[in-house]
């Protein structure tokens, strides 16, 4: 009976096991397929996370307008497309809006992308400055890049963008009609944008002073340490160092363009090779990170700090930009259309990341009374309130 009753449990453990389906195998493909998977996203955001070359104006020239001839002020327009195209274009386009991975997943681009937007906002804005005419297309396109830099619904940034790259294509294709104006003889309208140009580059400078954190350092180096904001967050030190290279990228870009533009205005006055030298400041803003994470050290510690290099480079340049804005402002016609203002776009107002409450903004009114905004403590987008900041330089008060 015991031998029988052993045949017969046997016998229904081998029908159990032929009739209960099992689902351990299936762990082993879906591993594989998770670790492809990481390792194709990570793979894209390694690529996606390098930055482009500096733009050669004169390729730019060729493949947006052709041999040609065309007013002054194409070669400007020029870079700026060229600006907007690249980030539409560049390996992964636009990512500051993803809302999913890899682009989600990544900050070191998102902050470059943010720093190319504010300088092409910031020349968009001081165009209408350098023409003796309305440009409805210039402001149209000014009006497109102050968008939302977040947006990834309609109108998503990528729409603003080529909605911008049109606008500016148009100018172009009258730039190059016969008798066209272009851009007012003399320089007009250069100082304001430098100016402004300056006035980012001071505040960025001293963003990047903050890594730090040691105000007896800082002052050692020659930097005002009651304007340095509190000391930035660890996590924060790459964005803020990104964004600084994207504003020198874009820059260099449109400083070149702008040269080609202003060649005889510069001659004339002996500024091309100060212009020049401020150029050079930027293009050695632009040497290729070796680390693979930006190092945040100090003094001759083993550790570089790579946000005070390029605060270093920054500072340079935004002591040649004023020089060169002092010097055509005494020089240059100083009446434009936006009645000489300098126009600049305050951080606060264009989502970038710092410390919290660290920062404040002063836009002054038409009354020349300060106002002070704060800047938002989460690093969330404002760019729909976006505020312009129009002062009036001193050498042309």
């Amino acid at each position: 009976m015991a031998l029988n009753k052993k045949r017969s449990e046997r016998r229904r453990e081998k029908i159990e096991v032929l009739e209960r389906p099992r689902y351990d195998w299936l762990w082993k493909p879906l591993l594989v397929l998770v670790a492809v998977y990481l390792l194709v996203v990570i793979g894209l955001g390694i690529w996606w996370s390098r930055t482009p070359e500096p733009l050669v104006i004169e390729e730019s020239v060729v493949v947006h307008r052709g041999t040609g001839v065309a007013a002054r002020g194409a070669v400007t327009t020029v870079g700026l497309m060229a600006v907007v195209d690249t980030l539409l274009n560049k390996p992964g386009g636009y990512l500051r809006n993803d809302i999913a991975p890899p682009g989600v997943w990544l900050d070191n681009m998102p902050a470059w992308e943010l720093g190319v937007l504010q300088q092409a906002r910031q020349l968009a804005l001081a165009m209408p400055g350098m023409s003796a005419e309305p440009l409805p297309e210039i402001e149209q396109a000014s009006d497109a890049l102050l968008g939302n830099s977040r947006a990834w619904f309609y109108p998503s940034t990528e729409h603003r963008l080529n909605t911008a790259g049109e606008a500016l294509g148009s100018y172009l294709q009258r730039l190059e009609a016969p008798g066209a104006q272009g851009l007012a003889a003399g320089g007009q309208g250069l100082s304001p944008w430098l100016y402004s140009v300056a006035d980012s580059l001071d505040r960025l400078s001293y963003r990047l002073s903050a890594s730090l954190g040691n105000p007896e350092a800082l002052a050692d180096l020659d930097v005002d340490v009651d304007r340095v904001p509190g000391k930035t967050p660890w996590y924060d030190v790459d964005n803020v160092f990104f964004e600084a290279r994207g504003q020198a990228w874009a820059l260099l870009s449109l400083l070149k363009a702008v040269r080609h533009d202003q060649a005889d205005v510069l001659e004339a006055h002996g500024l091309t090779d100060h212009w020049d030298a401020l150029i050079a400041e930027l293009q050695a803003s632009q040497r290729r990170l070796w680390s693979p994470v930006v190092l945040n050290g100090s003094g001759f510690g083993m550790f570089a700090n790579h946000s005070l290099v390029m605060a270093n480079h920054l500072l340079g340049a935004r002591d040649r930009a004023q020089a060169l804005a002092d010097t055509l402002g005494r020089v240059a016609p100083a009446q434009a259309v936006t009645g000489g203002e300098r126009v600049t776009l305050p951080e606060a107002a264009l989502d970038v990341t710092t410390t919290p409450g660290d920062v404040q903004v002063k836009a002054e009114s038409d009354t020349n009374t300060d106002t002070g905004a704060d800047k938002p403590a989460n690093g969330a987008d404002k760019a729909d309130d976006d505020v312009v900041e129009k002062s009036v330089p001193e050498s042309e008060q």
